[in-house]
């Protein structure tokens, strides 16, 4: 009886030091929803995800797209959700390689489902109008695969470049549409004009007739042309009810490289915060520029030491510890 008695308490012991360790964002935040103008969790609270974008699925990225990055990424940098970014028309790209780009998508999400941390499905392209038929079948497949999967999220159109609105949201009710027939209700995530910044335009003529879809909005925090203005310009989408997801922004400037600024993340960051919205930082590559998260030539399987990091990954590893406390 002794010895069950203290099996017992030591069980209790056990649940009180480290089960709210244990709790996985899923487990915490559940099926995500739009509900008032921004995304909740199954409480109704903004969930303010925070993580890391993989790179394009080609390209020096391409190695870091295994099972045990996903592992490190949530255990070491503590990430509550990773991005994707499935390559579309470089060669090699999904265009070319679908069976092979799909199964680099499939074993990052699979695992990000083991680890209950959530995973944002990108077509990573520029010019997706352009691709529509291709884009409909991929997000159709993997509708299907993973319907009504909490951790799931789908991102159509990866910054659209110098089109119109009008452009933007056909292509987007189209896909839409089409992953509705599978997925009822996870996130659907929106481009809008001018590489994800114009979502002001966005707000004056929001899609309508389908619930939970969030727009993306990017920013580069060091780019002279991403400061108060592109904020004022979010700031009136938040106002006029838009719901925001932060799906790429990086320390450096908009073409990757460039000043990693602190004071402008700073800044950056403490906009995040007070607008309570979730973000994904660029990106895990060893590439030899200022957003890369990793040294060149560190391991492709995770195990990243500090001297491994770039300025960049240690500064976005640090927060992301601190703020997914």
């Amino acid at each position: 009886m002794k010895k069950i008695v203290f099996i017992i308490i030591s069980c209790c012991l056990s649940v009180a030091l480290f089960g709210q360790q244990a709790v996985t964002p899923v487990e915490k935040n559940g099926a995500l929803r739009v509900e008032n103008g921004q995304v909740v969790n199954q409480q109704g609270v903004p969930p303010q995800l925070r993580g890391i974008s993989f790179s394009w699925s080609i390209w020096a990225g391409q190695k870091y797209y295994n099972a045990p990055v996903v592992d490190w990424l949530s255990t070491d940098f503590k990430v509550s959700i990773i991005r994707v970014a499935m390559a579309v028309q470089p060669q090699n790209g999904y265009l070319q390689k679908p069976v092979l780009q799909t199964k680099l998508v499939d074993t990052l999400v699979n695992e990000a489902i083991k680890k209950g941390i959530y995973v944002l499905i990108d077509w990573h392209d520029h010019n997706s109008h352009m691709h529509l038929e291709q884009s409909k079948q991929f997000f159709a497949e993997m509708a299907q695969k993973y319907s009504g999967v909490p951790n799931v999220i789908y991102e159509i159109w990866n910054e659209p470049e110098r089109v119109s609105w009008d452009t933007v949201k056909n292509y987007a009710v189209q896909l839409i549409t089409e992953i509705r027939k599978y997925d009822a209700r996870n996130l659907i995530i929106v481009g809008s004009p001018h590489w994800d910044q114009d979502v002001d335009v966005a707000a004056n003529n929001p899609i309508t007739g389908f619930t939970n879809i969030v727009y993306s909005f990017h920013f580069y925090a060091s780019d002279a042309n991403h400061q108060a203005g592109l904020r004022a310009k979010a700031d009136r989408a938040i106002q006029n009810g838009l719901p925001l997801f932060v799906t790429e922004w990086g320390v450096g400037e908009a073409n990757g490289n460039g000043k990693f600024l602190k004071p402008e993340n700073e800044v950056w960051l403490q906009w995040m915060e007070k607008n309570k919205l979730s973000w994904a930082n660029w990106n895990i590559t060893d590439k030899a520029e200022t957003t890369a998260i990793l040294m060149p030539g560190a391991p492709e399987t995770g195990g990243w030491t500090s001297s491994q990091l770039t300025p960049a990954g240690n500064y976005i590893r640090e927060a992301l510890r601190e703020l997914n406390k």
